[in-house]
């Protein structure tokens, strides 16, 4: 498969998607002494859904995203080495959305739970070409350790840089979720060469927050983002978890993913949104054109001092 000449644009789809816990019955979720032969069924069933989903997104898009860690629940609510079971199943997830790529002829991006050796894991982006061969990998930079998201227990930081992925439509600057509030990490792919940012992202509210409150995460997690897409230029990809997700081992609130998932364009301008309470398949139509013209009245990369940035190497000011 050619990597080398690039389309002028292509038709992108992204799949919001909820997880299946209505797929078992109550007194199986409540057992959680150990990894759970369940939970191991239920992200079967969970991958064949996705499936269907891409089958429908194919016939609409040459390039298809999901969103993060969309073959599990999103298990990083509390700190289990049983979860780390998981991470057992990434090769057999590789040769599975592989064939579905090749099968639906299309450029997949995937979020998958990676282990390299016993006790070295990552959030990992594995892209993969229309023959199903793997253009290549992203595995997240920048993870959060907060209430819900516990994610510093389960990952390493990532070791591949910010380097866009080549493919046959272009070349990608696949991100991963905590990565979208770093503008750092969207200008290095800016100027590694991208032409579409893309973020896999698990997000959402607690319901305890009040609606003021998640008003205004909502708005700063989209706000953010076109705010990259803006400073480099670039059209940008979002896409979300949707539906409330248990927290399974405290019994404490869960997180309600709000979705909203979500493509603009260069100039921060919506081209598609999602709502924040359901299942949906997202399209839109990217013009790469775009990025020239845009750059050439709005010049930033021209502008920049770079010789005056060094001190973004430091952890915080002089």
């Amino acid at each position: 498969m050619s990597r080398n000449k690039k389309t002028t644009s292509f038709d992108i789809a992204l799949i919001q998607d909820s997880y299946v816990f209505n797929c078992l019955k109550k007194n199986k979720i409540e057992s959680q002494t150990i990894f759970e032969s369940w939970q191991r069924e239920l992200s079967d069933i969970m991958k064949q859904k996705t499936k269907k989903h891409i089958e429908e997104a194919s016939k609409n898009a040459q390039i298809v995203i999901l969103q993060e860690l969309h073959t599990t629940q999103y298990f990083c609510q509390s700190e289990e080495t049983k979860y780390f079971e998981f991470a057992k199943d990434f090769n057999e997830n590789v040769k599975f959305f592989s064939n579905i790529a090749k099968d639906c002829n299309i450029i997949l991006v995937t979020s998958l739970f990676e282990q390299r050796v016993a006790g070295l894991y990552h959030n990992t982006s594995v892209v993969f070409e229309k023959d199903g061969s793997i253009a290549g990998k992203y595995r997240k930079m920048h993870i959060p350790d907060d209430p819900k998201f516990y994610e510093k227990f389960y990952f390493a930081n990532g070791d591949l840089g910010f380097n866009p992925i080549k493919t046959s439509i272009g070349n990608l600057g696949v991100l991963i979720c905590w990565d979208q509030w770093f503008p750092e990490a969207a200008r290095l792919m800016a100027l590694n060469g991208a032409d579409i940012l893309i973020y896999p992202t698990a997000i959402g509210w607690f319901d305890s927050d009040s609606e003021d409150e998640k008003k205004r995460q909502l708005d700063a997690w989209q706000t953010i983002q076109r705010g990259h897409a803006i400073a480099n230029g670039l059209p940008l990809a979002s896409v979300n978890r949707v539906g409330f997700e248990p927290d399974l081992t405290t019994k404490e609130q869960g997180i309600r993913f709000f979705g909203s998932s979500f493509i603009c364009g260069t100039q921060g301008e919506i081209l598609a949104q999602a709502s924040c309470d359901k299942e949906e398949i997202l399209y839109a139509n990217i013009d790469l054109k775009k990025t020239k013209d845009t750059r050439d009245i709005w010049p930033f990369f021209r502008d920049r001092r770079i010789e005056h940035y060094s001190d973004l190497l430091k952890l915080y000011g002089n």
